[in-house]
């Protein structure tokens, strides 16, 4: 089962989707400009391999809802992603601030 719905956040809306997957759950929150997501993003491959799309991502360990996601702190973030101030430690509701 799949869910997606808008996520207000000060003035501002994101996209948070929900997937359920046999004995796990992807979670993420994305704007026009990157996301932030669960456990399941590898920011290694996205750093590596795929450099060149500069994609702006963040990961959460830990996780089981958007709600936790969006509270949790940073575990690791892209180069992109600290270009814009965001950094490892930060919760996730303020690097999606910083992605509007």
């Amino acid at each position: 089962m799949m869910r997606m719905e808008p996520v207000t956040l000060d003035d501002f809306t994101a996209l948070a989707i929900e997937v359920k997957l046999p004995k796990t759950t992807l979670l993420a929150v994305t704007t026009d400009k990157g996301y932030i997501m669960c456990g399941a993003l590898d920011v290694g491959l996205l750093n590596a391999k795929l450099k060149d799309r500069q994609i702006i991502a963040a990961r959460a360990t830990g996780v089981r809802t958007i709600e936790e996601l969006l509270d949790a702190p940073l575990e690791s973030v892209t180069y992109q992603a600290e270009e814009l101030g965001i950094v490892p430690g930060m919760k996730g509701r303020d690097a999606i601030l910083k992605m509007r």
